[in-house]
């Protein structure tokens, strides 16, 4: 490795730190400086490979130079999600400067936490969401450096940045400049450091552990949530540190009243924006970390785990299922920590007893529309992996209302703000008006978020009638259908029974008839006619029709946007950077923005009854359409059964004209054989050996006459027992020898006839 000045690197590389380029890596922007180092961002030109890089700017005495090797080497030995990570040094950056080497790090794209808590939208804390982001991963590396026998001991949201992975913020620690290994002692008195969030044994240079962190990570969650620190923020440590350290174990916030009064309290202050089940499980979690008493702080040590108990608690807050509900009847958020395996019935059952509202009439949403499946347990609500009521909600509906009443009572505004706003015109001290104005816009931006919450439910409401407007959509499609093969069955029915009464009047003169079958066919008729109004949906049809029409406007609605952009525009106007007199401005804000949120939310609760409307309307349509349905499919096998039957008994009718060809032709085959000689023979049975003969064999012949001759073999007359010769028993059978070529049907039919 080269050593070089800082001003050498320039002519050998083409560039250095703090230059454009450095080969072929360029810096795009200066990301941060220290009391040391500066931190650059540099890009390959061919890659697109960005590294955050830092650099030395200053001479450094030894014990410094050894501080910055030492980072270097910390980093280079962990890996952790939410400790940044050091990163191999290119050839073309691996030069001394100033007698250390520089540092490459990933680079995180969002900036640091400090960053975000100034964001104006910030200025009375974080989103829930953000705030148990904050606690989980920094809370994590906390704990990782600790397992690795590190302390940090700078932890501030200066040292705390944001990267994107995956679609999602993680926060990370940097800057282990200052943390201090333990590998020599659990004692350590080498430091002074950032002093807003040292803990208060470093103030008095004495021995300290791993708890200095823990007054680190309480001070900076605490700022997260509220938008400031605990303890008398407005005041330097040193001139606050006599007056907190005889507070109570629990109190985890001070501040000076205007008679110079400090007072404490055990609670989070207001405003915030942390549920109340949030709020009652890191109350305690901040006792544990800003107690003032090392030994005692982060709970101690539990003997069964060996760790901290600060971090089981930890873990349990964020290992808590909560769902959040909107109630649209009265635009109140209900919070509720789920039981394991909790049933939504159970969730029902509470829901009831906080809004009144009964199990019956709970329609519950997700952002989407769809409906919570009664089957699944109350954990559906939860999205994994998404933590904070500002990013998911669930919306109740009450079935039992279709007109929804707004605006509802705006939030109330807090003891400052309201000070102000009875007299606009008072003169205050800066840092007081600094804490008012930020309570004033986290007031106006409440309601916006208000606002914006009950859109999310309007839009959950218009996905839900969309959907259920599909549902109408696919119904009336099968109701269609299924008329229009009804028409069509009906159409063919008619023409067909049509031509067959003409054809029946056409041969029943000199063919076959039948009064009853013919009676039948008109009654056929008749009932075809009636089948003919099932058919006729036409009246169902446009009231669907209209009903689509409805909400097709109501999707085209454009006041919703527009409300959306006023409120966006009444948020950003008290943001902007001004210098106060007095509070006149914001007061008149304040009040501009109560009198657009009444105006909004009369025109989204107008709306959102309209879709409420349309939907009940189609509930109601829903069973008319399915009483159609079967009513046509009822119809239609009244249809097919009639046709059946008609068809059987054209072919019956055909059958029997069959038969009777088949018999005129046997009757005629039989009047054309020759008759044979009688020869008479004495008739000497009493009993008839053959079964009688049938009426189509003709008369029977008188007796035999005595002395016939015995050639002719004798058979028994069974009508008169006479006896005939065997030739005419061979021409009687002569018909039957028919029937086995004949159909079964018609060999039945001829049996029959016969």
């Amino acid at each position: 490795m080269e050593r070089l000045p800082a001003g050498a690197a320039v002519a050998l590389r083409g560039g250095c730190p703090g230059s454009p380029t450095c080969g072929p890596w360029e810096m795009r922007e200066r990301l941060g400086a220290g009391g040391f180092g500066n931190v650059s961002l540099y890009q390959h030109r061919e890659s697109g490979a960005r590294l955050a890089v830092k650099a030395c700017r200053l001479e450094l005495s030894a014990r410094h130079q050894e501080r910055w090797r030492h980072e270097l080497q910390i980093l280079r030995s962990l890996n952790h999600p939410n400790v940044v990570k050091a990163q191999d040094l290119p050839e073309d950056l691996d030069f001394l400067v100033n007698d250390v080497p520089l540092l490459a790090m990933e680079y995180c794209s969002r900036g640091d936490l400090r960053k975000l808590l100034n964001a104006p939208e910030n200025c009375c804390g974080l989103k829930e969401s953000q705030v148990l982001s904050v606690l989980s991963d920094v809370g994590s590396g906390i704990q990782y450096l600790h397992e690795n026998r590190i302390i940090h001991r700078d932890l501030k949201p200066e040292n705390i940045v944001l990267q994107d992975e995956a679609g999602k913020v993680i926060y990370k620690i940097i800057d282990l400049g200052y943390a201090k290994d333990l590998d020599q002692g659990s004692l350590c008195t080498s430091f002074v450091g950032t002093l807003q969030y040292l803990a208060p044994e470093l103030f008095e240079n004495s021995p300290y552990t791993k708890t200095v962190d823990f007054w680190s990570l309480g001070t900076v969650v605490f700022e997260c949530i509220t938008g400031f620190r605990p303890f008398l923020h407005n005041q330097q440590p040193f001139a606050w540190h006599e007056k907190i350290k005889r507070k109570d174990p629990k109190c985890i916030f001070a501040w000076e009243e205007m008679t110079g009064e400090v007072k404490f309290s055990a609670y989070l202050p207001t405003p915030n924006s942390l549920c109340s089940t949030i709020v009652e499980s890191v109350e305690p979690w901040l006792q544990m970390m800003l107690t003032w008493d090392p030994q005692q702080r982060g709970g101690g040590v539990d003997p069964n785990t060996n760790s901290y108990r600060c971090f089981q608690v930890m873990e349990q807050l964020l290992s808590l299922k909560i769902v959040h509900i909107l109630n649209m009847t009265s635009a109140k958020i209900l919070s509720y920590p789920l039981h394991p395996e909790e049933s939504l019935h159970s969730l029902q059952v509470r829901i009831e007893s906080d809004t009144g509202i009964s199990l019956g009439n709970q329609e519950l949403l997700l952002e989407m529309g769809s409906c919570l499946d009664p089957r699944k347990p109350a954990s559906q609500c939860v999205i994994d992996g998404v933590k904070g009521w500002d990013s998911y909600m669930v919306y109740l509906f009450d079935k039992s209302k279709t007109t929804y009443e707004g605006p509802f009572a705006s939030r109330t505004l807090s003891d400052s703000v309201n000070y102000i706003v009875k007299d606009s015109k008072i003169q205050l001290p800066v840092f007081q008006l600094r804490k008012i104005w930020a309570e004033a816009v986290h007031y106006v931006i409440g309601l916006k978020d208000d606002y914006s919450r009950l859109f999310q439910g309007q839009r959950a409401a218009m996905l839900s009638l969309l959907r259920y407007n599909t549902n109408l959509t696919n119904r009336k499609n099968n109701m269609i259908s299924a008329s229009q093969q009804l028409k069509a069955k009906l159409d063919f029915f008619r023409q067909s029974i049509h031509l067959d009464l003409e054809r029946y009047s056409d041969q029943m003169t000199y063919g076959i008839s039948s009064e009853k079958m013919l009676k039948a066919w008109k009654d056929m008729e008749e009932k075809a006619s009636l089948c003919e109004k099932v058919a006729d949906i036409g009246s169902l049809d446009e009231q669907i029709m209209a009903l689509h029409t409805e909400i097709v406007e109501l999707q085209r609605s454009l006041h919703v946007r527009r409300q959306n952009d006023v409120m966006e525009n009444l948020r950003r106007r008290p943001c902007d950077h001004h210098v106060y007199s007095d509070s006149t401005e914001m007061v008149r804000i304040i009040v501009q923005t109560v009198q657009s949120q009444d105006w909004v939310l009369k025109e989204l609760f107008r709306h959102l009854s309209k879709l409420l409307g349309c939907k009940q309307k189609i509930i109601d349509l829903l069973p008319s359409i399915d009483v159609a349905l079967n009513s046509i499919k009822e119809a239609d096998n009244s249809v097919m059964q009639m046709q059946g039957k008609r068809q059987r008994e054209i072919w019956h009718l055909l059958k029997i004209a069959c038969v009777r060809m088949w018999l005129s032709q046997a009757t005629l085959a039989q009047r054309s054989l020759p008759t044979p000689p009688v020869v008479p023979f004495p008739c000497r049975l009493k009993v008839p050996l053959v079964r009688p003969a049938p009426a189509w064999m003709g008369p029977a012949r008188p007796p035999c006459p005595p002395g016939s001759p015995k050639p002719h073999r004798p058979m028994c007359c069974s009508r008169c027992l006479s006896w005939k010769p065997l030739e005419m028993r061979k021409r009687s059978d002569s018909l039957r020898s028919f029937l086995p070529s004949f159909p079964p049907s018609l060999k039945s039919c001829l049996q029959a006839i016969s």
